[in-house]
């Protein structure tokens, strides 16, 4: 029979990503097609496959060969850069596809872009996923988060193999069907978006062990590594660790971390997860403080500009005076301040899915989008099994801090958080993602705000009404008249 020859899937897109991912399809055991514009990735992915154990993957070299290597319905997967490459790619293998064949992308694309591909693809006859895949090389290669959105058909046709390709943990691979439309690209923005968040945060708590406590790298290596084997466990926390551990072989003295130029770069999703934040109306200090970050350390001129300015008017630095710092109770704080700000971004997050869902009508399930990120992603952790128990005991969770375990570790851990940040604050150390991570914790937690007078001065200058406590209705006041009697 002649589909014994074809190959199961096909994976267009051999940069390290999808070559890494051609060959975890190919070693889980499916007969893989690969296919790339610069014909010597294609000899290379070969290569790779016949040096990792004979794997079952086959190159070709034009898009027409690739496709009608492929069983019916044919399932392609493209990992090229996010944008008009996607579109090229889509125009040159669609040209060989037949109605039924499915493709997934599985780049960092905008979810509209998805949303209209799917469109354009239906109106061929084609199905379509946009999948968010998270776990860098290492994951695409031994087993990655996968969010795929879109076709559920689509998703049924290769689900078996993205069921072993995934990550796979205690109750199940790290993949699951996302929902509807862009939902899977969607969902994947947002993980960045807490990914943002917590590598802030985590850059945070070493700024204040290091210049506030005075700690040195071996010290710092051992006590992420001691965190990381209790409630802070995760991946990040994990390579954290691992850095400062890693000497620098260029100069020959001293650590790498050290010498790395102190500017962020990045790829946009954390821009689009503030931006979608805004539009949808959800609170997510957190994500748009790491984000401003970003935007300041890239200005490093200008901050060393003004370092020399201030210090000039007689603004000393606080930080390299150390003394007095009780270490271990500093460390310990610095902990619990970790903890409670990470709980923070991650309830933003699910605020802005659940948010979305409700808009596009996706019917996200929280829980199980915490589930999937337990393994293969880059916000893997442990304390993502609680987050899915919580939204399994309440589906309906306003946010993640009231539900009664977070709520009792956010209270346990208050006083070390707001100790953290006065302290920070006090040195003049900048501690953005912790500080608005307790300020996002106090106004949620209260249950009268400032907001009375925002109104009123908004009805004073706008005439825009106010509500009242007492009463129903909508309300205007002369203020300005009243104000005037009260003075005579």
């Amino acid at each position: 029979m002649e589909s014994a020859t074809l190959s199961q899937i096909g994976l267009a897109g051999l940069a390290v990503m999808g070559q890494n991912l051609a060959l975890n399809i190919a070693e889980k055991g499916f007969p893989i097609s690969v296919y790339n514009r610069t014909t010597s990735k294609v000899d290379e992915t070969l290569d790779r496959a016949h040096r990792e154990g004979q794997l079952p993957l086959t190159g070709h070299y034009n898009p027409k060969d690739f496709v009608l290597s492929l069983q019916k319905p044919r399932s392609v997967i493209i990992l090229v850069k996010a944008g008009a490459p996607v579109d090229q790619t889509i125009a040159a293998l669609s040209a060989y596809m037949e109605p039924g064949d499915t493709i997934i992308d599985g780049g960092n694309e905008w979810y509209e872009n998805t949303e209209r591909r799917m469109v354009d693809a239906s109106a061929n006859g084609l199905l379509y996923l946009g999948m968010g895949v998270s776990g860098g090389e290492d994951g695409a290669r031994y087993g990655p988060s996968l969010m795929p959105g879109g076709s559920h058909r689509a998703y049924l046709n290769i689900h078996n193999i993205l069921d072993k390709v995934a990550a796979q943990v205690d109750d199940g691979p790290c993949v699951t069907y996302i929902g509807e439309g862009g939902s899977g690209n969607f969902v994947k923005m947002v993980h960045n978006g807490i990914e943002y968040g917590d590598m802030q945060l985590i850059s945070e708590a070493y700024d204040v062990l290091k210049n506030v406590g005075g700690l040195g790298n071996d010290e710092l290596a051992e006590i992420f590594g001691e965190w990381n084997r209790g409630e802070l466990e995760s991946f990040l926390i994990e390579i954290t660790s691992d850095i400062f551990k890693v000497e620098d072989h260029e100069s020959g003295k001293g650590h790498l971390v050290d010498k790395i130029l102190d500017k962020t770069g990045m790829k946009g999703t954390g821009k689009w997860t503030v931006q979608q934040a805004a539009e949808l109306s959800i609170a997510a200090p957190t994500i748009a403080a790491s984000l401003d970050s970003r935007y300041m350390s890239g200005l490093k001129e200008e901050r060393e500009a003004a370092s020399k300015i201030f210090s000039k008017e007689g603004l000393t630095e606080e930080i390299n005076n150390v003394g007095g710092v009780d270490k271990k109770k500093l460390v310990d704080d610095v902990r619990q301040a970790l903890y409670a700000s990470k709980i923070c971004s991650y309830a933003q997050g699910m605020n802005l899915l659940r948010a979305k869902s409700l808009e596009k009508g996706w019917g996200l399930n929280l829980g199980e989008l915490a589930r999937i990120w337990k393994g293969g992603c880059i916000i893997r952790a442990v304390f993502l099994d609680r987050i899915k128990q919580a939204y399994q005991r309440n589906p309906g969770l306003a946010n993640l801090l009231v539900d009664p375990e977070f709520a009792r570790e956010m209270v346990q851990r208050q006083a070390a958080w707001r100790r953290v940040v006065g302290l920070a604050i006090q040195k003049g150390v900048s501690v953005p993602g912790m500080s608005a991570s307790l300020q996002y914790f106090d106004t949620y937690r209260r249950g009268r705000l400032p907001a009375n007078l925002v109104q009123a001065q908004r009805d004073y200058f706008g005439a825009h009404t106010y509500e009242r406590v007492d009463r129903p209705g909508a309300y205007h006041t002369e203020w300005s008249k009243l104000a005037r009697k009260a003075r005579v």
